[in-house]
């Protein structure tokens, strides 16, 4: 990894490790504006948090929910997670992400047992072509700024950014998450999930604004890797609100599911 990372910790909770505080860098910006987070980074935060609350019996992330409550700016941001149902087999979880004392992400996550399934295991989608095999993106479409998406190394199946339309590509990280840190395989699918929107862009953005206002994430399987892939489609509805439904892969094949809110409106 050589991009900056996306974020540099400030101060660790001494008391909780599900707790800190960061300085979120350029890397983090998304395309629109230089202040701005992508949303991908900061649900990697979360997610990040999520896998530092204790477990008092052997659990795992299978879902992921974070609700957009308002620009989430670079600079300054704190995060701390929390259980808030607990339990043997089944476990809730919250998490919030504040900047400048007002929240502007919060997000809860399932936490199940772990068991012996896979006898049963069914119904995987057919894996993506492989990585090597994808057309590298060069450059970003005129008029996106530098940070997320160049902190990312992106391979096309199918569609680019600007080619409006259900698409397939590949991310992996060239950022850590955290500064000094190896990013987890769910932290790696997280920073690259929220992209769905964009990777099927079904309408061209110098007329539309089409952004989600929250993303859910469910795997059937913990990733692996760090490559992930997602082959994603859009539903624009008629009346201002549309979908995006997208699977996630790995190296290995089909892992889970994005789906994302759109709200949607002429420029």
């Amino acid at each position: 990894m050589s991009e900056e990372p996306f974020y540099r910790l400030l101060e660790q909770s001494p008391d909780d490790p599900a707790a800190a505080r960061f300085h979120a860098t350029a890397s983090t910006a998304g395309p629109w504006f230089a202040d701005a987070q992508h949303l991908g980074p900061p649900s990697a935060l979360l997610v990040r948090a999520f896998e530092r609350v204790p477990a008092a019996h052997p659990l795992q992330l299978s879902r992921y929910t974070v609700e957009i409550l308002g620009v989430v700016p670079t600079g300054e941001v704190e995060v701390r997670a929390r259980v808030e149902r607990p339990g043997r087999t089944i476990e809730l979880l919250a998490a919030e992400m504040t900047a400048g004392g007002r929240a502007v992400l919060k997000a809860r996550a399932w936490r199940l047992a772990v068991t012996d399934t896979e006898a049963a295991a069914v119904g995987e989608a057919a894996p993506l072509l492989e990585p090597e095999t994808a057309a590298p993106q060069v450059g970003r479409p005129d008029g996106w700024l530098p940070g997320y998406l160049d902190a990312v190394e992106w391979r096309w199946i199918s569609g680019r950014w600007d080619e409006p339309g259900p698409g397939a590509a590949w991310g992996r990280l060239r950022a850590p998450v955290v500064e000094g840190e190896e990013p987890t395989p769910l932290q790696r699918l997280a920073a690259v999930a929220d992209s769905a929107n964009g990777v099927a862009a079904s309408l061209p953005v110098s007329e539309w604004i089409f952004v989600n206002t929250e993303l859910s994430v469910h795997v059937h399987r913990p990733p692996t890797g760090e490559w992930i892939g997602i082959d994603a489609h859009t539903v624009i509805g008629p009346t201002g609100t549309g979908t995006v439904t997208a699977r996630l892969f790995d190296e290995v094949g089909h892992a889970g599911h994005i789906a994302q809110e759109l709200t949607v409106r002429r420029r």
